[in-house]
């Protein structure tokens, strides 16, 4: 290649690599266009949102400051910074400055700042100044932290930032919640959540999970009626069932705040309140002292039924809470209160005591209708006065009942021969007579000094030397032990060789009684009546034995008389009719002799204890009829006619025949004895409330009345015909059944006597021995 064509090949690439590098060069130059076109609009945008930001932090005045290597610099919020610094007190608004007043206003507050600017940790506080307060929040960006201070001055610095305050309602312990007209929660705290149940107010509105429904239409009621309501709600928290007082309050802008009160133990309280109040009332209702409670303004405010019923007063017209004036009024028209000369003063004097708040003494009014009554005023812890009212009429005629028997018991023991002293429990003298200081010669005076057991026993050891004897009895005195107090008594010998004889008995009280007798005399007198006694037993045994003895020889020749004059009566005509006349003479009175012989005998048994009853059912009906049929004869001879009377249905008698039958027969003798010819002598039974009543009535001249009495006596004269030992033998066997014998006459008109036996004897009344 010619060095022409390598300068033109030199020129032409030249030329294509000026146009490469022109084209190039338009191109880098149509994107530089377009990248500053770009640039120039982003600045634009940047200036416009500066502008914004600017705007908007004048617009809630706050200055945002950022802070690089610990040089602070303002960002935007100038004047906002001004107020900040004039907050704070800081002379100059330079950003320096105010970041260092927020440091030395407090020690945390430096701690957090340091931690925002070295480790990028964000902060949240307020700091107070002269001024006012200034509210800082840091966050931090890259390399630069950022803070935005507000300034709150004049009447608004009080007021917490809302993040604050959303804190102090999140850390709240009872539930608080913002609801929207609905009453749906759209904020709640956390005590909200956990009552609730949940984690976050969308998982409560997932789960339909909720605090309180009630609460939810309160809020729903407030937001729709504009202005606050309350109510007590009770739900179960924690598994317990508590009580809280919901407030609900309209907010500016929308939305209704919503916070409670946990009150459980205040309503708890309530209730124990009001159950004590009603078990107070109830009480006082139940007492028998009448009770009024006149309140502040002199109202009675409370009453219980004895109030009522004490004063006569309408329960109507004391529920309308009358005042203690017109109460008094009231009572002051019927007649009910004491007797006053100038009832105006008095009435305010009673006033008057609403003013004191002392407990006065009790006072005493004698009303007109005879009682007595003791009124009490308290004042009330409330205000106002308790008035008490007691009916102590009966408790004062009581009180003289009761001094009264103790004078009389003082005088009744004064008037004892015995020596008697009375200790209480604490064995202390409480009580003696004068018997007593003359039994063991001391005064009353030296008894008064000695005032208990120990300094009584000083007193009496001088006559009664044995100190375990009165270690004995002072058990019995002070001694709590039921068994130690027991009764007990004995005899000791004192100095003087006199016989005493002592007793204790525990009185109802916890007193004991010691009662001392010198029996000295009545010992020697026992013992003569002891000798005396046994010499009347000995003449007694000679007696039953003399009369044993004599009947016995007595019965033998009796036996004969008769067994010999019943065979001259049936000698038929060898012996003349004069002479059998005197034979039955002989022999009816041989028989009247050995009946009296018999009854002397049975006496002589019974006054000796010594008649045994063979005792057997006995029928009543047959008893009579035997009776009658063994007089009928005498009776025909007499010209008296025998009846026999009974029920049907008069039954068995539980006794010994043979002594009733004898008991029959004394009676029917001496009914035909005394009844004259024309007569009647009736032999009658009937039964009783547990007993059988044998009856002999006769139509005969009867029994005067000064015999009447002791017509049941031994061996009444017969000089009017009277019965002789019969009647005595009658009273004692009907008495050895456990009976009685009664007698009903009048002279000319007869003579009835009742047996009145009971169903059943008893066996062993003649063997007390027997007996238990």
């Amino acid at each position: 290649m010619s060095e022409q064509d390598l300068i033109l090949g030199a020129a032409a690439g030249a030329v294509l690599l000026a146009l490469c590098a022109m084209f190039w060069l338009v191109d880098q130059r149509r994107r530089n266009d377009a990248r500053l076109r770009v640039l120039h609009a982003r600045i634009a945008d940047l200036e416009a949102g500066a502008e914004a930001a600017q705007a908007s932090v004048d617009a809630f005045d706050s200055a945002l400051l950022s802070v690089e290597d610990g040089h602070a610099r303002l960002t935007s919020g100038e004047e906002s910074l001004a107020v900040c610094a004039e907050a704070l007190g800081t002379a100059s608004p330079d950003p320096q400055a105010v970041v260092a007043a927020l440091m030395r206003a407090d020690p945390d507050h430096a701690r957090r700042l340091r931690a925002l600017f070295e480790r990028g940790e964000a902060c949240a506080f307020e700091v107070q100044g002269p001024a006012g307060v200034v509210a800082v929040e840091g966050r931090a960006a890259g390399a630069l932290a950022w803070l935005r201070l507000s300034a709150v001055i004049g009447e608004d610095a009080g007021l917490p930032t809302a993040p604050r305050f959303a804190a102090f309602l999140a850390a709240r312990a009872a539930p608080a919640w913002i609801a929207a007209a609905d009453g749906a929660p759209v904020w709640v705290n956390t005590a909200w959540l956990t009552a609730a149940g949940v984690s976050s107010l969308d998982e409560a509105a997932e789960r339909g999970a909720s605090f309180d429904k009630g609460a939810e239409s309160l809020a729903s009621e407030a937001a729709n009626l504009g202005s606050k309501r309350q109510a007590l709600r009770w739900t179960t928290l924690g598994g317990r069932r508590r009580a809280f007082q919901v407030t609900a309050q309209p907010l500016e802008g929308g939305g209704v705040g919503v916070w409670t009160d946990d009150v459980t133990e205040t309503e708890e309280l309530r209730e124990a309140l009001k159950r004590h109040v009603e078990a107070h009332d109830e009480t006082l209702n139940h007492i028998a002292d009448a009770v009024a409670i006149f309140g502040e303004g002199k109202r009675l405010i409370f009453h219980n039924t004895a109030f009522a019923e004490l004063w006569g007063l309408e329960p109507a017209w004391l529920a309308d809470r009358p005042s203690h004036g017109e109460v008094l009024d009231r009572l002051r028209q019927r007649r009910r209160l004491p007797e006053t000369i100038d009832y105006a003063k008095w009435k305010a004097a009673e006033l008057d005591r609403y003013e004191d708040t002392s407990t006065g003494p009790d006072d005493l009014w004698s009303l007109p209708d005879g009682r007595t009554l003791k009124v009490g005023r308290q004042p009330h812890p409330m205000g106002g006065v308790v008035l008490l009212f007691s009916d102590i009429t009966g408790e004062l005629r009581l009180k003289a009942q009761y001094n009264g028997q103790i004078q009389v018991q003082q005088a009744t023991l004064d008037k004892l021969n015995d020596a008697v002293a009375v200790f209480g429990s604490d064995g202390r003298l409480r009580l003696h007579n004068e018997a007593f200081e003359l039994f063991w010669n001391v005064t009353g005076d030296q008894l008064e000094v000695a005032h208990d057991f120990e300094g009584v026993v000083e007193l009496c050891v001088r006559r009664l030397h044995d100190m375990n004897f009165w270690r004995e009895l002072k058990g019995r005195v002070a001694d709590p032990d039921p068994q130690a107090r027991a009764p007990i008594s004995g005899e000791v010998k004192t100095s003087d060789s006199r016989i005493v004889v002592y007793q204790s008995r525990p009185l109802p009280d916890g007193a004991t009684l010691i009662a001392f007798a010198d029996v000295t005399d009545a010992r020697k007198l026992e013992s003569a009546l002891a000798d005396r006694s046994a010499a009347l037993a000995e003449a007694e045994r000679l007696k039953r034995d003399f009369v044993g003895n004599v009947s016995y020889e007595l019965r033998t020749p009796l036996t004969t008389i008769i067994g010999y004059s019943e065979l001259l009566e049936r000698s038929g005509e060898n012996l003349s009719e004069r002479g059998r006349s005197h034979a039955a003479a002989v022999r009816t009175a041989a028989t009247q002799l050995a009946r009296s012989i018999d009854d002397v005998l049975d006496m002589a048994q019974i006054d000796a204890d010594e008649m045994a009853l063979d005792l057997e059912d006995v029928r009543v009906a047959d008893l009579l009829a035997e009776a009658a049929a063994r007089w009928q004869k005498e009776a025909e001879a007499a010209q008296v006619t025998i009846k026999v009377e009974h029920p049907a249905d008069i039954g068995l008698l539980r006794g010994d025949v043979r002594r009733l039958a004898q008991t029959l027969d004394h009676l029917a003798e001496n009914a035909v004895r005394q009844t004259p010819p024309g007569g009647v002598v009736t032999i009658a039974a009937r039964r009783g409330l547990g007993e059988v009543q044998l009856q002999v009535t006769d139509t005969g001249r009867g029994i005067p009345f000064h015999v009447q009495a002791h017509i049941f006596d031994r061996f009444i004269g017969r000089e009017r015909g009277g019965p002789g030992l019969g009647l005595a033998l009658v009273k004692a066997l009907v008495e050895l059944h456990g009976g009685w014998v009664a007698l009903e006459s009048e002279p000319g008109a007869g003579a009835t006597f009742t047996c009145h036996l009971p169903e059943a004897a008893q066996g062993a009344a003649g063997h007390p021995e027997l007996s238990f």
